[in-house]
Order: C-alpha cells, then structure tokens, then sequence
C-alpha cells in the first residue's frame, strides 16, 4: 500500500457539480491519506469557452500542468488517471493531452475494464462499486455552442432536480431552451409515465423552456455522434 506516499487530487471549477467535491472528500476521508482540491477556472482556459472538438484536449493540457505542479510540491513521482480499456473505443482527446503530460493510467495498463473495476470495488467495500459514469457538464453541449457559467448552472440545476428524484443514471443535453434527457434504461419509463410531469417543471424550473426525452436512452459519448457524420 502507498498510504502517506500517495496523495489524491480532485478537480472542482463551474464545470463540475457542487455534489462530486462533497463526495469525493467523503470518500477520500474513507479510505484515508492525502487529499488536496484543485480549484480551476476551466472557462478561463484560453479556447475552451468556444467549444471546438478537442475541448477536452486544451482542458486536459491545463490541468495535466496543474496537477504536475502539486506532484512536485508533494514530492510524487507520477501523476495517474482513472482511464480504463473500456475508454479506448470512444473519441477522447483529453486522454490524448494526459499521454502527452506523462500522465499513466495504471487500471487500463493492467487490462481492467469498468466491469473489472466495479467487482473489485465492491470486493473492497468502497461505495462508489456502483456509481454511475459521469463526465464534466461541458459534455452535455454540443460542439460549438458558446460555454458560459449561466449555461452550466442550467444543467447542473436541473440534474440535481432529477438526482433528487432518485435518478441515477442521467443527463441532461443542452439544445438551447431544450434540455434532451438521456436516461438509464430502468428509469426511463419512471420518467415517461410515472414523473413525467414532475420532471417537466423542475426541468423548466431550471431555466429551461422545452423539456424532451431521447428514445435511445444514455450512452456514453452521444455528443461525439455528429462527428461520425461530419468526417
């Protein structure tokens, strides 16, 4: 074990829901060692706030620098990421900034998909065995829509409206005054039938004045489908 050697870092900024720190200084104080939050201004990122197709990348390089900076101060030696094989097969350019940063992914360099990693977490008793995946609120814009922090409060406010219901697997895709739902195949039909007019008025509640649910459901990477179409 690498207890007082190791030191976890969590990122916070306007791109990242006020919960995910809460939690994570939550488990960080469950399993012990050293815990220090970065705090970023990721729309202050030059390039970042217009929102091109390799967003992740200049937000990465940013942070990769940040994080390689708090290495040094703590006297560690590498910088690792959480990335597994299961993230190989989509469009990531974030992960292209983190190789590039000397950043290693030990869990994928050991072959562990996300089903891997959920076994052992649940074999370790860690809480998080069955969180749900959960990416920053920029990857609920489409490329190209300007980013602002009124923006991303929007989708923040209105996940944390269906959180609050009990949801668990959900996002929330900004279209302008459309907010597109993607939701977990068990809790699409709660959504349909069920809540649906509860979700309808939290959604809008949240500053949005058309609410839609997406027949596919959530999947992993659905902003990068345009791309597909447009190479």
């Amino acid at each position: 074990m690498l207890g007082d050697r190791a030191i976890a870092v969590t990122i916070t900024s306007e791109i990242h829901p006020g919960w995910e720190l809460a939690e994570a200084r939550e488990i960080a104080g469950l399993i012990g060692g050293r815990h220090r939050v970065l705090q970023a201004k990721a729309l202050e990122i030059p390039g970042l706030a217009e929102n091109p197709e390799n967003r992740c990348y200049l937000c990465k390089k940013v942070i990769a620098g940040e994080l390689w900076k708090i290495a040094k101060e703590e006297g560690v030696s590498f910088v690792v990421d959480g990335g597994n094989v299961d993230d190989r097969g989509d469009y990531r350019p974030g992960q292209q900034a983190a190789r590039e940063a000397g950043i290693r992914s030990p869990l994928d360099e050991a072959g562990f998909s996300k089903e891997d990693i959920r076994e052992l977490s649940q074999s370790m008793a860690l809480p998080t065995w069955n969180k749900p995946s959960y990416a920053c609120l920029i990857s609920r814009f489409p490329y190209g829509v300007y980013l602002t922090p009124e923006k991303m409060r929007k989708v923040a406010q209105a996940e944390d409206f269906l959180r609050e219901m009990g949801l668990r697997t959900v996002r929330v895709r900004f279209h302008g005054d459309v907010a597109r739902l993607e939701l977990g195949e068990e809790e699409y039909e709660r959504v349909a039938h069920e809540l649906r007019q509860e979700v309808v008025t939290k959604v809008k509640e949240a500053g949005f004045a058309y609410v839609s649910l997406d027949l596919q459901g959530y999947r992993t990477g659905a902003m990068n489908e345009v791309l597909a179409k447009t190479d």
